[in-house]
């Protein structure tokens, strides 16, 4: 599969989960945008069959390279960004794990059993992120288990691999001039923006602004039967020039602590 393929399949599983960003990029394209994206997020656990180094194997043989490295203490999570050598409008890809160990045996047990329960030369393939959630149908009893230990890791047990979220470059926007603006806009259209932290996570003097609506809430086939679940959202950013004149192209840890809590179940409106 060639890179434009690759990253349009990514686009449709996502929008297949996520059909507020299609409503908010065809929003953006009737006024007059073209989108393009400033960076996709994927979230796995640490195992070494899964882990940022498996997931990040089709990106690096597209001509990534390793960018940047994150560690999120509340969280339990270690992440990195990966950036195109050559071109400066591919997006920025950002991987994070869970770090397993930190968590209780029962939580190890049950996402080593989890993946353990794959087959094993599925886990193999080379565009992993493609393969969805691999280990059947989930347990709404396992859900509520992992929840009450780690969101991320409830979340990645009922979605599986995916891009969690694709992001709007707001610079490259050509009808609107600021995440203010474009959080206004979205807000008019009925759609809810994750509060956590403020609307708005970070500065102009750290470089970077980011937003987002809230996740998504789709039915879930469990074991038990029919639950409704978080699945993915999307995301805005905003990038301030450095000394040198080019645009910030990392990352701040403390503002996509709060981005990841798009997916809390807690956040969405009663």
């Amino acid at each position: 599969m060639d890179t434009t393929m690759f990253f349009e399949e990514l686009w449709k599983q996502y929008t297949a989960k996520t059909p507020s960003a299609q409503k908010v990029k065809n929003l953006f394209e009737n006024e007059g945008n073209t989108i393009f994206n400033d960076h996709i997020a994927i979230r796995t656990f640490n195992d070494p069959r899964i882990d940022i180094e498996i997931l990040a194997k089709p990106f690096l043989a597209m001509g990534y390279e390793p960018s940047g490295e994150y560690k999120f203490e509340k969280k339990k999570l270690f992440a990195r960004h990966f950036e195109h050598k050559t071109d400066a409008n591919a997006p920025k890809i950002f991987i994070s794990q869970l770090l397993t160990e930190e968590f209780s045996d029962d939580l190890q047990a049950s996402i080593k059993t989890l993946i353990d329960s794959v087959d094993q030369e599925l886990l193999k393939k080379d565009a992993l992120i493609l393969e969805g959630r691999l280990w059947g149908t989930p347990s709404f009893e396992l859900y509520q288990s992992l929840m009450n230990e780690s969101e991320y890791a409830a979340w990645m047990y009922v979605n599986g691999f995916c891009s969690n979220h694709f992001t709007v470059d707001v610079n490259k926007l050509d009808s609107f001039s600021s995440l203010q603006e474009v959080n206004e806009f979205l807000k008019e259209k009925g759609f809810t923006l994750n509060a956590s932290g403020g609307e708005i996570k970070g500065t102009p003097e750290q470089l970077l602004e980011q937003s987002s609506i809230l996740a998504d809430v789709v039915d879930v086939e469990f074991t038990e039967g029919v639950k409704q679940i978080t699945s993915c959202y999307y995301e805005f950013a905003f990038r301030y020039a450095q000394s040198n004149g080019a645009l910030f192209t990392g990352f701040i840890a403390n503002s996509a602590d709060k981005i990841f809590e798009s997916t809390d179940m807690n956040l969405q409106p009663s």
